[in-house]
């Protein structure tokens, strides 16, 4: 037997308070939890003395001492040989507090919540009154909303257009007569509206963020807009190979596109929109980082998403306009998707960031194959292989840079970067001073 972010263990009936914080923090993670006493830290039974009134003692403490009240159920169980109490609890009126705190479970540890994680909880847990995609403002009036934007959507997703309003309440994008705040953010005329909704997109030399990045834009607009976007940004900067399918030439990404779509489509469906941050695209050396600020939701962990394959929707709204227009799974399929296609695919939480990343791959262009001058027959040698790669990374990259970064005498750079042009393969854009090398 081993802790968990929903199972506890205390030796004897003296750690009783101790376990009372371990109930909460489980309820204010899980919803749910269990506590055994008579259990080592290490999963051994030890066992302890019940008495006539101990089962009854441990229900009182517990209900005495939690807020909101719960009441579990305390039962004497043999495990391992051993007599111990099992505790098990479940609740759904969170935040919950022990004698007065309120305590959040991390691995197998109870901690104090800050007051901005319980502000946050309190947030979320008023749900309907409160959920940020289905609250209106006052502020906004049906001239915000783009007509054509709103024709668009409604052309692709099969409906009737008849009027602003009445599609908007159809949508549930309007309510009371008033609009709410994901009707601006899909179909916004102003993007006065959009200034926590940007897009930030970077690409960098390493294969971390110590050095300068080499490339970097913001974009803001609608949701459709961003995530149009984020895709036509990451295949500018990632490497793309060509297949032939019949007597075409296809191009082939060295990441699945279908994979970082649906990646960049989950960011902006799934993130928190009460925080004040941006879905950000990071291109490193060795691999592509999509981040969405907000974390999971609902309490749900990346074991639950990677092998339950349950989800749970922050953005209600939004995940429905998606479907009708095909851009999301009602299922919520979109983890399963990414993994089946690119299986290297990795999820993590960091920071309050949920962040998916692929490995780029070393796919080398047509171009490099084709007859080159100089009797380079079977494509480039790998000096030449791993310097136009560093330019087709790093678009605009000069040549010291270059040199810095292969780690080689910049004469020999030089030598290399004439070959290629020589070749045809790239060629150099701007200014003597600030310009760069691009491939052709």
């Amino acid at each position: 037997m081993k802790e968990s972010e929903t199972i506890e263990f205390k030796e004897t009936l003296t750690q009783l308070k101790r376990g009372v914080i371990s109930i909460v923090s489980m309820l204010n993670k899980h919803q749910k939890g269990k506590l055994i006493f008579g259990i080592k830290d290490d999963g051994n039974g030890k066992g302890i003395d019940i008495g006539k009134n101990t089962l009854r003692e441990i229900s009182k403490t517990i209900l005495d001492n939690i807020e909101p009240k719960i009441y579990p159920t305390v039962e004497k169980k043999l495990l391992d040989g051993k007599n111990c109490i099992v505790v098990k609890f479940e609740g759904e009126l969170i935040p919950y507090f022990a004698y007065g705190r309120a305590y959040k479970r991390v691995s197998d540890e109870d901690r104090v919540m800050s007051k901005a994680e319980l502000e946050k909880m309190i947030l979320l847990n008023n749900k309907d009154k409160v959920r940020w995609d289905i609250q209106t403002n006052e502020k906004f009036s049906l001239a915000d909303i783009s007509e054509k934007k709103l024709k668009k959507f409604v052309k692709e997703s099969g409906l009737n257009y008849t009027s602003k309003e009445e599609v908007l309440k159809n949508l549930e994008l309007m309510r009371n007569g008033k609009l709410t705040n994901v009707s601006i953010i899909l179909f916004g005329d102003s993007k006065n509206y959009f200034k926590t909704l940007n897009l930030r997109c970077a690409v960098f030399p390493g294969i971390d963020k110590s050095q300068s990045y080499i490339d970097a834009k913001d974009f803001n607009g609608d949701l459709f807009e961003l995530i149009e976007n984020a895709e036509k940004y990451i295949l500018e900067h990632i490497n793309i190979g060509m297949i032939l399918k019949g007597m075409k030439r296809v191009d082939v990404p060295e990441i699945n596109k279908d994979a970082f779509r649906e990646a960049i489509i989950n960011a902006f469906c799934h993130r928190d929109y009460t925080v004040p941050q941006e879905v950000q695209i990071a291109i490193f050396k060795d691999r592509l980082e999509i981040l969405n600020p907000g974390g999971l939701y609902g309490g749900l962990t990346i074991k639950d998403i990677l092998t339950k394959k349950v989800s749970k929707r922050r953005n209600s709204l939004i995940a429905n306009i998606f479907h009708r227009v095909h851009l999301v799974e009602k299922w919520g399929s979109g983890i399963g998707k990414i993994r089946s296609l690119e299986p290297d695919v990795q999820f993590e939480e960091v920071a309050d960031f949920f962040i998916t990343t692929f490995k780029r791959k070393d796919i080398i262009t047509s171009k490099q194959n084709e007859g080159l001058s100089g009797g380079l027959s079977g494509g480039l040698s790998g000096g030449l292989k791993e310097l136009y790669i560093e330019i087709q990374q790093n678009s605009g990259i000069q040549a010291n840079k270059i040199s810095k970064n292969l780690n080689r005498p910049i004469d020999t750079i030089d030598k290399q970067i004439r070959k290629l042009v020589k070749d045809k393969l790239i060629e150099r854009k701007g200014s003597k001073k600030t310009g760069g090398y691009y491939v052709k």
